[in-house]
């Protein structure tokens, strides 16, 4: 007889409010096909629940998102879902960031309505150049949201950068030292809010965003998955399993 492995994302209930921690600490949350299946099922179930006015996405541990599991990576095709999946909702997506979000996990914070982080404990850096593949997916949310030039750098260096940086730029909605309390209003303000009225106020928001998927989602698949599939990758994910730097690296 085998344990049954526990399920990657889980679900908590309150007031109103449904919590979907992302609770694979083993590898920093990072979007394995397992996560990725797991959390749409979810968000799926949130969407047929009349009782859950907002959804709040959030994590164990001190990584929200660590990016693709290059292990055990999901299909490109079931990541763009699961993007899709999150702007469609009728319902607000709210991101509870207490960690650092790296690379794919970019397109989650892009996906939600709102973004709250950590000031003290939260970082965050589009390390795909680093490892010989470009944010290509996470660009379907990305590119109608953050402010131009700061991708321009971030994508083509990989550098890290903190919360109030992220919330200039414009991919966290607010910062501060204590999560929480940022959500604190936010959290009362859906609650306050006519569940029909949310429901047709979201997609004024989200169009712009589903206009880039409708346009781009599968050519910027294709690119993810050759890219994943070219030597440089393989160079670049085996250089970071090994912890080591890249051929190229000078």
């Amino acid at each position: 007889m085998t344990d049954t492995p526990p399920e990657p994302v889980r679900r908590a209930d309150e007031r109103g409010v449904a919590t979907l921690v992302l609770d694979s600490p083993a590898n920093r949350n990072a979007l394995s096909a397992a996560l990725v299946g797991r959390l749409a099922s979810l968000l799926e179930g949130c969407a047929q629940d009349d009782g859950v006015r907002a959804v709040v996405l959030t994590h164990t541990g001190t990584t929200f998102c660590a990016g693709a599991d290059l292990r055990d990576p999901p299909p490109p095709e079931a990541l763009t879902g699961l993007l899709r999946r999150i702007l469609e909702l009728p319902k607000p997506v709210v991101a509870r960031v207490d960690g650092h979000v790296r690379a794919g996990g970019f397109g989650l914070l892009g996906a939600c309505d709102i973004v709250a982080a950590s000031s003290a404990r939260s970082s965050f850096a589009l390390t795909e150049v680093r490892i010989g593949v470009a944010p290509a997916v996470v660009s379907l949310t990305l590119l109608p949201r953050v402010d131009p030039r700061a991708l321009s750098r971030y994508y083509l260096t990989g550098e890290r950068f903190d919360a109030a940086e992220a919330a200039r730029i414009g991919l966290v909605t607010a910062a501060g030292e204590d999560v929480d309390q940022v959500l604190e209003p936010v959290l009362d303000g859906l609650r306050r809010a006519s569940p029909r009225a949310l429901a047709q106020t979201k997609p004024l928001v989200t169009a712009k965003v589903l206009e880039t998927f409708d346009r781009d989602a599968e050519a910027l698949s294709a690119l993810s998955a050759r890219l994943f599939s070219s030597d440089e990758a393989r160079e670049g994910m085996t250089a970071f399993l090994e912890r080591r730097d890249p051929a190229w690296v000078m």
